[in-house]
Parts: structure tokens; C-alpha cells; sequence
């Protein structure tokens, strides 16, 4: 005999393959080195990895490690010109992340 119940709602607290995502940008983010760059992209688009080693102070292997992460991330895009690499932010990415923080916030 076929049931007649209404089949039930999308569960919206379960995990989804987009919360994955979301979850290794938001580790991404979670090195004060790799917030600063995201920060610094944000007011500067298409900086040279080069010049992150100055602004924090760090060796240029580990920047070329903080990019790698947030290149993985999906949280920047690099260009490469030369023997240069520039890096911006991801927008789709960042208005992703925003989005989830603001399904987060309660509503009033």
C-alpha cells in the first residue's frame, strides 16, 4: 500500500558538498598570514607574491605556501606575467562565504 504522507522537507542543518567548500575556505582563513593577504587583495586586486614577503615580514616559501592554500581554497586567482605571479581575490568565492555568514546570523 503506497504511503501517503507528505514526503519531508530538505534537512538544512545536514551537511552538503557545498558546506565542504565552504569549510576548507574558512580553514584557509584561519592563518593571521593568509587573512592579511586576502585583506591586502581586497584593497589591492593583482599584486605580485613578491610583495607579500615585505608586507608580513615572512620568507617568500612560506607566502608561496599561504597562496598555495588559498589558491586551493578557490579564495584567490593568480595570473602569471613573466616570471611573475599576480594574485587577486575570488569574488564568487567571497560572496559564497558571505552568504553563509549571513544564514548564520538570527533574524530579528
Amino acid at each position: 500500500m503506497p504511503s501517503t504522507a507528505a514526503p519531508a522537507a530538505p534537512d538544512t542543518d545536514t551537511a552538503s558538498a557545498g558546506d565542504e567548500s565552504a569549510v576548507r575556505r574558512f580553514r584557509a582563513l584561519g592563518h593571521p598570514v593568509r587573512l592579511g593577504i586576502l585583506r591586502r587583495l581586497a584593497r589591492t586586486p593583482d599584486t605580485c607574491a613578491c610583495d607579500f614577503a615585505e608586507v608580513f615580514d615572512v620568507s617568500q616559501p612560506t607566502i608561496s605556501q599561504h597562496l598555495k592554500v588559498l589558491r586551493e581554497a578557490g579564495l584567490v586567482t593568480s595570473v602569471r606575467r613573466g616570471n611573475q605571479i599576480c594574485y587577486s581575490s575570488a569574488p564568487g568565492s567571497l560572496a559564497e562565504l558571505r552568504a553563509l555568514l549571513g544564514a548564520l546570523a538570527p533574524e530579528d
